[in-house]
């Protein structure tokens, strides 16, 4: 443990693995409390208490009610779950639902969402003032529009005091918007409804909101971080933060390296180095009714949507078939692109699932030679680090954390000592990728460089160590900066 106190930190999350889970802010909430363990940090997360995260709790207790929260009355529990410390907001007029956790079964928002996840800010500023007697933390650790008005309720406590707060961007795309008829429903302030506050075109944004009350902003890579300040990839917000240009900083994500483990992983015939793909590629290969061939199998495990690019997938497929490569995809989203996908498994080459598959991701993972992930922006990316982690060469857009994760094979990167860990492209463009589908198959052709190439994937750092000493840092700045 790193020296000094032991900080306590609130991490206040939608989604949290392998509790709840729709991508990859579920992974990042559910790994870094263990993580940030070695570091000096104790940190409990506060998630909603969906019917999967009540029925996951470890002997949970209350301790506090909220007669009044958003609607109803609620309670705060406290209780292990999923291997994590827990403060569940029980508030079943908000959170006990079926179908999604953020969409209804129409596939359409929860028309109380705005309400549902201020709550959650609003909870987390009480447990800051001191809401439960025996525990507080020192600083607030939000993610995302759902955490994006807990700074906000923070800033506007008396309670609270120097509570301070961290808000972590895991995709600014989506920003929580709501109207303003409901700035009375949400406990926000009229007074803070104006361009430098609340108001996003007329609107309320929760993520605006955060970006502008928190004491510090992340996000979770680098490069995602530089290209926020551009209108480009700042979705509207990017004004906001070259205003506090100072105060962010990019922090890569990491993976759960005892989870994702090619030597120990109990769904796959485990492997070391190189040598175990050929075992669990011919088990892939049957699975998806693929013959053999003499290209590389490539794999997508990824929603089906414009922003990760699968469109341009569909027109550049040629150029990986044409030289004997394979395609084994699972994914769902635009309805469009399944039908697309399902339509491409026609070709003999190509096999489709469409929905979500642990296990097989799994599978996939371990048996395929590339993992293709041909975003239009990542922020960070997780997929691209399970492949290092397995020797399935990433694919890439040279884009946010894609950047960041990938050392991109070139005439610098293959000479003398094989640095390259897989294959970047750039613009994002079918064109582009179906280049890049061009190199691989070439790189595939060469067994010795290729194999030089997975050795580099598989040794690459994707854990959570150096990410996790880089918040435990942040957060002693802060509380230094705030004392």
């Amino acid at each position: 443990m790193a020296g000094g106190a032991v900080i306590a930190v609130l991490s206040v999350a939608s989604e949290a693995a392998p509790l709840v889970k729709t991508g990859g802010l579920a992974d990042v909430a559910g790994a870094l409390p263990g993580a940030l363990r070695a570091h000096g940090v104790g940190m409990r997360t506060l998630l909603p208490g969906y019917p999967a995260v009540m029925a996951a709790l470890e002997a949970p207790r209350i301790c506090a009610e909220v007669p009044s929260c958003f609607g109803g009355p609620a309670r705060v529990l406290r209780a292990r779950g999923g291997g994590l410390d827990l403060l569940v907001l029980d508030a079943p007029h908000l959170f006990t639902r079926g179908a999604g956790i953020y969409l209804g079964e129409t596939g359409a928002d929860w028309p109380d969402n705005p309400e549902r996840f201020a709550a959650l800010s609003w909870v987390a500023a009480e447990i800051a003032g001191g809401l439960i007697p025996d525990w507080r933390p020192a600083l607030v650790h939000a993610h995302d529009w759902q955490g994006g008005l807990a700074p906000y309720y923070l800033a506007r406590s008396t309670a609270a005091g120097k509570v301070a707060s961290v808000l972590t961007i895991h995709n600014i795309a989506f920003q929580g918007l709501a109207p303003a008829s409901r700035l009375g429903s949400l406990r926000l302030d009229p007074a803070d409804f104006t361009p430098e506050g609340l108001e996003y075109w007329g609107q309320i944004s929760a993520l605006k909101a955060g970006l502008i009350w928190a004491d510090r902003l992340t996000t979770v890579s680098p490069n995602y971080a530089e290209e926020l300040l551009s209108p480009a990839f700042g979705m509207g917000l990017d004004g906001v933060l070259r205003a506090r240009r100072g105060q962010l900083s990019g922090i890569l994500n990491g993976i759960d390296t005892q989870v994702w483990d090619p030597e120990t992983d109990p769904l796959i015939t485990p492997y070391k180095a190189a040598k175990g793909k050929a075992a669990n590629k011919a088990a892939l290969r049957a699975e998806f009714g693929l013959p053999e061939a003499e290209g590389p199998l490539c794999i997508v495990i990824s929603r089906l949507t414009a922003q990760k690019g699968l469109d341009l997938l569909i027109e550049a497929l040629p150029a990986l078939l044409e030289r004997g490569g394979q395609l084994a995809l699972l994914g769902s989203g635009d309805p469009g692109l399944e039908q697309a996908f399902q339509a491409a498994a026609a070709h003999p080459q190509v096999g489709v699932r469409i929905g979500y598959d642990e296990a097989l991701s799994h599978r996939m993972l371990a048996g395929g030679d590339a993992i293709l992930v041909p975003s239009r922006f990542e922020p960070c990316g997780l997929t691209q680090l399970y492949g290092l982690r397995y020797g399935t060469l990433p694919v890439v857009a040279l884009t946010g954390g894609l950047a960041d994760t990938v050392i991109p094979a070139s005439p610098a990167t293959l000479a003398g000592k094989v640095v390259a860990t897989g294959v970047q492209f750039s613009p994002v463009t079918a064109a582009a990728l179906g280049a890049a589908l061009g190199r691989v198959c070439a790189l595939y052709a060469q067994p010795k460089l290729w194999r030089a190439m997975m050795r580099n994937a598989m040794a690459h750092p994707v854990g959570w160590d150096h990410s996790a000493a880089a918040y435990a840092q942040l957060y002693r700045d802060i509380l230094g900066e705030s004392t």
